[in-house]
């Protein structure tokens, strides 16, 4: 009930004549705030009128050699009036600084598995030595444009890492973070792995395709077919870090992104071959709305996913 009587007393008094008052109480002289302010004389004796009857107090009084002398009213509300004053300035211009070092916060962060393998151990290394407060949640990315658009503008999450489609609408943002090339894997003793691999005997394998909107086609089938040919895709998997699994223990071959492959082939014992063929690759990148463009801790956050990218 307080605050509420609080706010009814501030709404009673225009702002911009607290911004003279304090001028005022600087200056000690009506002409010299008026040129401060950038406003005419009159308009602030105006303005020092308004206040006396707003607040029930001379505040300025006449001294010698025009000066002014604020009475005991004006001299108790000056310190409290510029400290305000101080602090709505800088929340207009949005200075608000971010302490990775001192602050206590959870960032989200929608992505799927490929992303969470690549960035996550060297982006929590980094807030390990930097952030020790900050928290960082790995949530489920939408598989729809419409799905990640509603993520992000609800604020359910701060950033969505993915491939950076075309035809994003209006007050999204984005940055490339990293690119990827192809390579196979085929199961350590596979006859695959003994000898050159063909595009012949590429197409004549059996293939495990990593399918996350569990719907058929890929770039590496987009790319046989401009090349007349096909394969046959025996089993599909939705999530990229079941695959290399599920070719350790099969006769299947899977084409996958170079970071997976690195990262699970010895341990696996994974025989890696180049592909038979041209692939274009594929890249992820980050996107966030225009609501956290500008907010300092969102920056920073930004900055740490670009390095563990990098």
């Amino acid at each position: 009930m307080q605050d509420g009587h609080d706010m009814r007393d501030l709404s009673a008094v225009d702002l911009n004549l607290l911004v003279v008052l304090d001028a005022l109480l600087a200056e000690r002289h009506v002409t010299r705030a008026a040129a401060r302010l950038g406003m005419t004389q009159p308009a602030c004796s105006h303005a020092l009128g308004r206040l006396r009857r707003a607040l029930g107090d001379p505040l300025l009084v006449r001294g010698t050699r025009g000066a002014m002398v604020p009475t005991p009213r004006a001299e108790a509300l000056a310190p409290g009036l510029r400290a305000a004053l101080r602090g709505l300035a800088s929340a207009i211009r949005g200075e608000a600084r971010f302490d990775p070092g001192a602050a206590r916060r959870t960032f989200r962060v929608a992505t799927g598995d490929y992303a969470e393998l690549v960035l996550l151990p060297p982006l929590l290394s980094l807030l390990a030595r930097e952030a020790p407060g900050i928290d960082v949640w790995m949530l489920p990315l939408s598989l729809t444009r419409e799905g990640v658009v509603a993520q992000l503008s609800s604020g359910a999450v701060d950033v969505v890492i993915g491939p950076p489609r075309r035809g994003w609408p209006e007050g999204l943002y984005l940055r490339p973070l990293f690119d990827e090339r192809f390579r196979c894997v085929v199961r350590r003793g596979h006859p695959a792995a003994r000898g050159a691999l063909t595009l012949d005997r590429y197409c004549a394998l059996s293939h495990l395709l990593v399918a996350p909107r569990g719907t058929p086609g890929s770039l590496v089938d987009d790319a046989l077919a401009a090349l007349g040919r096909t394969r046959r895709v025996a089993a599909t998997v939705s999530h990229f870090l079941v695959a290399p699994h599920v070719v350790a223990a099969t006769d299947l071959m899977a084409t996958l992104g170079a970071r997976i492959v690195d990262a699970t082939a010895a341990p696996l014992g994974l025989a890696v071959l180049p592909p038979p063929l041209e692939l274009a690759g594929f890249s992820f990148a980050m996107i966030w709305h225009e609501r956290t463009h500008h907010d300092p801790a969102q920056r920073w956050l930004r900055d740490q996913l670009a390095m563990a990218a990098s």
